[in-house]
Formats: structure tokens, sequence, C-alpha cells
């Protein structure tokens, strides 16, 4: 444990927003680390809630501070967290989500060891209700673990899911690189363009093939039950895009994954959102990705069938999103059906001629 007012191993940065349901659980888990060498900041987002509350019963434990500030959103809150924060390393914690016991311990030893900027590792997807249930995340693609390794050698941890509080950080090397949230009030999914620049920044990294957090799923107020916020991903992706520019040395490397990373997150933005909202954010879709279509740098990292994929949408943006959202289970006359609801005679009659290309 940090004394005499000496810096901290780690900097734990809660961000807190009305999440008085949750919060206690939280903040036990924190309190129940078998390392103590941690500050926790947890960042007050003008909760009107018992979240502060809750917050000063911890305040006590000298490792525990708070931050209290106007509403301002998720983004501004991890920046000032940044800001003050004190650590060698920084971790992350939302206050929605609890820790395993030796969590911080482990990532602190692995991170020592290997010398690393960053230590990730898997998480579960936690229900509480009806009954607690914990289901391991699996990494989708074949991502190295338990060595270190530079991700623009080895890109497959661009394409895993963000979890950012998953993970472990060298505060010298977010700050060396300038790695930030970006800040746009009441917006979502600001977890994306952090995750990309420390990945694009990173020449050693460690993916632990473990899991530490368990990350809530049943938080209606969590962003992923928000279907509203349409258009968040978009500009995390400009943001990624502005900081890839930025590297000079890596910046082709940058916008071949970057391609691939948006065609996924903007299917799974359609596939998450109702059926009017989805159609209206395939236009979106088709926007951005038309100035790629022609761009071999943009379309080097793609597969063929992601690059086709891509190159229907900007053809077709409709057609698109009735094969996107169309499911297998359904009938013959379930998917006429269903085409005729995105677009009419005249999208069903453009889909035959599809097939028959």
């Amino acid at each position: 444990m940090a004394e005499n007012g000496s810096a901290p191993s780690v900097s734990l940065l809660v961000p807190v927003y009305n999440v008085e349901r949750y919060l206690a659980e939280c903040l036990d888990s924190v309190v129940a680390q078998t390392f103590g060498d941690f500050e926790v900041v947890c960042v007050n987002d003008g909760s009107t809630d018992g979240s502060r509350d809750i917050i000063e019963r911890y305040l006590a434990d000298p490792r525990f501070r708070v931050i209290d500030k106007a509403n301002s959103g998720y983004g501004a809150s991890m920046n000032r967290g940044l800001r003050e924060a004190r650590g060698k390393y920084v971790a992350i914690l939302e206050s929605d989500d609890f820790m395993e016991p030796g969590a911080l311990e482990r990532l602190v030893g692995v991170a020592e060891d290997a010398g690393a900027q960053v230590v990730k590792a898997r998480f579960w997807f936690y229900w509480s209700a009806p009954v607690p249930c914990n289901e391991p995340y699996r990494f989708y693609g074949d991502v190295t673990c338990g060595r270190p390794f530079c991700p623009m050698d080895d890109e497959a941890i661009f394409h895993e899911k963000p979890s950012i509080w998953s993970a472990l950080y060298r505060r010298d090397f977010l700050e060396a690189n300038d790695i930030r949230f970006l800040e746009t009030p009441g917006a979502s999914y600001q977890d994306a363009s952090f995750n990309f620049k420390a990945w694009a920044c990173a020449d050693r990294v460690v993916v632990l093939d473990e899991e530490f957090v368990h990350y809530r799923q049943d938080n209606e107020a969590s962003s992923v039950n928000s279907p509203a916020k349409v258009y968040c991903v978009c500009d995390e992706y400009a943001e990624m895009e502005a900081f890839a520019r930025r590297l000079p040395a890596r910046r082709d490397a940058l916008r071949g994954i970057l391609t691939r990373m948006r065609y996924d997150s903007y299917v799974w933005n359609i596939e998450r959102l109702s059926f009017d909202l989805g159609r209206q954010f395939v236009f979106r879709m088709a926007e951005d990705f038309a100035p790629l279509v022609e761009d071999d740098v943009a379309m080097a990292r793609l597969e063929p069938w992601r690059a086709e994929r891509v190159r229907a949408v900007v053809r077709n943006p409709l057609l698109f999103f009735a094969q996107q959202t169309c499911r297998d289970d359904w009938s013959f006359v379930q998917k006429m059906r269903h085409y005729l609801r995105v677009g009419g005679p005249s999208l069903l009659v453009g889909a035959v001629r599809e097939r028959l290309r």
C-alpha cells in the first residue's frame, strides 16, 4: 500500500451516474482485492439518486476519493479521472460491474513481469436475475494469449470487444500517446475509440485467457439498452480515423483495420436497433462506406465476403438492410413480406435480380 503520500501502483477509475442499485456491490469487490496498493477515484457525474451517499460510506478508507462534477457524460468523466490519476497503472471498473478478489494482483503481476504497456483479460457476461448467472466471453479470433506481442503484428485483438474495464494500462503510456476519451455529452460506446487508440499505439501487450470482471447485462439504464443513441458509433469511428492519421508509420495498416472494425460495428448497430431506426441507420452506413469501396488501402484487410457486403450496402442500402435483418428460420412467405416491408415491390424485384446476378 502507498504510504506517506507516495503514488499508488494502480489508479482504479470508477465512473458513477445514478447506479445506487449496483454501486455497493462494485465497490465492495474493490475493497476485497488481495492487492492493496491502489487508489479508487470515483467520478460522480452529477448523480441524482443515492449514489453519492453510497460513495461516502467508502471514503473512510484513505484509498478512496471522489470527484463531484456536473453531469457532462462518460467521456468527460473518464478524462477527468485520467487527469486525477496518480498510479503507475490505470484500471477501470464500471459502477454496475464487479471484479474478482485477485483481479488487480494478477493484472499488475503480469504487467510487471512482461514490461507490458497494456494487459487485457477476458470477462464474464453477468445476469443477476432470475438467478445469478455468468457466461464467459470467448475471443472471436485467434488472439495471442499469455505472452507479449505488438497489436500491429497480430491484428486479431483489434476485432475483439473493447472491454476497457477488463484491462490494465501504463499511465505514462496513455499520457505519452494522448490516449483519451471522446467527450460527447449523452453519447455511448466511448470505450471503442479509447480501446482502438491503445492498440494502435502499443508495442508490447499481454492478453490473458482468464476472466476477472463480471460485466452486468441486466441494467436497463446501460448504453447497450439505449436504441435511441443511433449514431454514437459513427462519432467513435470518426475519432478513430482522425487519431490514425496522426500515426504516419502505421496509418495505412490502421485504415485497413478500421474498415473491418467499422463494418462489424455498423452491422451490430443495425441488428440491435428497432426496425425503423435500423432502416434509417443503413443509409448512414452507406454514406460512410461510399468513399472506401474504391480505396485499395482501406479495403485491403477485408475478406472477400466482407468486401462484397461493403460494396452491397453502398450499391443498395435497403436491400442490404433487408438481407441483414432477414431470419434464416422464416418461411418463404415471411421473407417476401419482410422485403416488401423494407422497400416495397421494387425492392423485392431488386432482390430477385441480385440473386440472379
